[in-house]
């Protein structure tokens, strides 16, 4: 039978696809695997809204198909691109998207937006996979992209989910699903490395220059040479903010290769994260990763390490090594100076600083100054944390109830040994002095969140979807979007895990 292809939906946004213009050295042009019966699981109004959609026009069975990859999408051109990395530490070669296929981009609030589907069926990159995938880790990919951004995080968000009864196969047989991400870019520190490890110069280049010209305007100059140093710089930045951010709450990513790292400092590539439950620095939450070399507490390094990678990757352009290294060492005064502020706000000094001066809180890292006595607070507060391994979240927002005295003794009753936080909050309690309490807890409420996608809440979510039920994902993704807030109506989603949470295991398959 000759070949028919799908029927198109018209989403009614204007779309374009910059990305597809590099050419063939970059990219294949192809279309995604129809799933078949595909249907709805939930949608992102809010995210509808900033692309100038509805939830009722993604709600139709024709848009439905079409971000199953069922039906095409009129005026979308979708590709698959090409890039490399190195994986848990060693070299992989080419990759590329084996399961996200970019539809293209559309205008948005924010600016212009990619949109991928992931899961959408095999490319030439998929090496030996099936480009599905399954609705466990899909559902997850969704909640927790957008926990990240009503956290404050940059990343990558979540638009859509659709599911379909096709059959799998992972460790079991499940089913599969496709996430409708979206960002202002998806390149990876992995597509500088694929070009400069071919010695592909010329294309370097251009995957430099477009990048430089979509997203890093500022750090253009005269000379490549020097665009290059600069742009470094931003990403060196961009990324110690980032990982300042997830060690603060307590995110583990599980798959921090090279080609997982967003150039724009995102989060990007959702697989077996996790958020620490109680705060054991040496934690993996990836079963995969029997090394530990993504623990929680090396994240910092690791993303040091990758930086290094794309600064090799960018010799060609910058040819010279020394002003590599040195753009390069921005990350080991911007991140520690990033987390240290990060912890500092969730104990509230800035706040208790700027009431006592009479001023605004500091906004920014750079313009936070701790003194020695903070920095051994902030040092003393993680390891009483480590040592018991407290319940990370639950500490956080429970110390806002301390500081302002509306839960005296929540913060205290989560350790054993009540006596080493009865001495530790003495020293914190002179650090705050006479300084009025509550618009100190107030600010801390607003950068302790008191909910986060604990693993065993996702797996209950999940657990629901499988029987078509999806009032838990779409619970979740209303108290993820505003984690900040009170929800007194989803209070039970704040208790502690239980015991068999600690036996959830998460694998890159997930």
């Amino acid at each position: 039978m000759p070949y028919e292809p799908p029927p198109l939906a018209d989403l009614g946004v204007a779309w374009s696809n910059p990305f597809a213009d590099l050419g063939s050295e970059f990219l294949t042009e192809l279309q995604p695997t129809p799933l078949p019966d595909p249907y709805p699981i939930a949608l992102n109004a809010a995210l509808c809204a900033s692309l100038g959609l509805t939830p009722e026009r993604l709600s139709q069975p024709d848009a439905t198909a079409a971000l199953a990859g069922s039906a095409g999408i009129s005026g979308a051109r979708p590709l698959a691109s090409v890039y490399s990395g190195h994986q848990f530490g060693v070299w992989a070669g080419q990759l590329g998207d084996g399961r996200a296929i970019l539809l293209g981009e559309t205008p948005g609030a924010d600016g212009p937006m990619e949109w991928q589907l992931k899961g959408a069926g095999r490319t030439p990159y998929s090496r030996m996979g099936d480009g599905r995938a399954v609705l466990r880790s899909s559902i997850r990919e969704f909640l927790c992209s957008e926990a990240m951004h009503g956290l404050g995080i940059p990343t990558t968000r979540a638009l859509a989910l659709v599911g379909s009864p096709y059959p799998v196969a992972r460790e079991e047989m499940e089913t599969a699903a496709v996430v409708t991400r979206v960002a202002p870019s998806f390149v990876r520190f992995g597509h500088f490395e694929h070009f400069a490890a071919r010695t592909q110069t010329d294309a370097l280049r251009r995957l430099f220059d477009w990048v430089l010209n979509r997203h890093y305007p500022e750090c253009r100059a005269d000379q490549t040479a020097q665009s290059a140093v600069a742009f470094l710089g931003q990403v060196v930045e961009r990324t110690a903010a980032l990982i300042a951010q997830w060690q603060a709450v307590g995110f583990c990513h599980g798959v921090m290769n090279t080609d997982n790292m967003s150039i724009l400092g995102l989060t990007i590539d959702y697989g077996p994260f996790q958020f620490l439950d109680g705060f054991n620095p040496g934690h993996v939450c990836n079963h995969s990763d029997t090394s530990g070399r993504y623990a929680y507490a090396r994240q910092p390094n690791v993303a040091y390490w990758n930086l290094f990678c794309l600064g090799q990757s960018l010799l060609p352009l910058i040819e010279d090594e020394d002003q590599t290294l040195a753009a390069l060492e921005r990350y080991k005064t911007a991140f520690p100076q990033q987390l240290e502020w990060r912890i500092a706000q969730k104990l509230g000094l800035p706040a208790c600083d700027a009431l006592r001066a009479g001023s605004l809180p500091t906004e920014t890292a750079q313009a936070w100054r701790s003194s020695t006595e903070d920095r051994a607070l902030v040092e003393s507060v993680l390891s009483l944390l480590a040592h018991e391994q407290t319940d990370f979240t639950a500490f956080w927002r429970r110390l806002c109830g301390w500081v302002d005295g509306s839960q005296p003794d929540a913060a205290r009753d989560l350790f054993i040994d009540r006596a080493q936080f009865e001495e530790w909050s003495r020293a914190y309690d002179e650090r705050l002095g006479d300084t009025r309490r509550e618009p100190i807890a107030q600010a801390m409420r607003r950068v302790n969140p008191k909910f986060v996608l604990r693993n065993h809440l996702g797996e209950l979510a999940i657990g629901r979807a499988k029987l078509r039920d999806h009032d838990g994902i779409a619970d979740l993704l209303k108290v993820l979007s505003d984690p900040f807030d009170e929800h007194p109506e989803f209070e039970h989603l704040t208790e502690l895990p239980p015991e068999w949470a600690s036996s959830i295991e998460i694998s890159c398959s997930s």
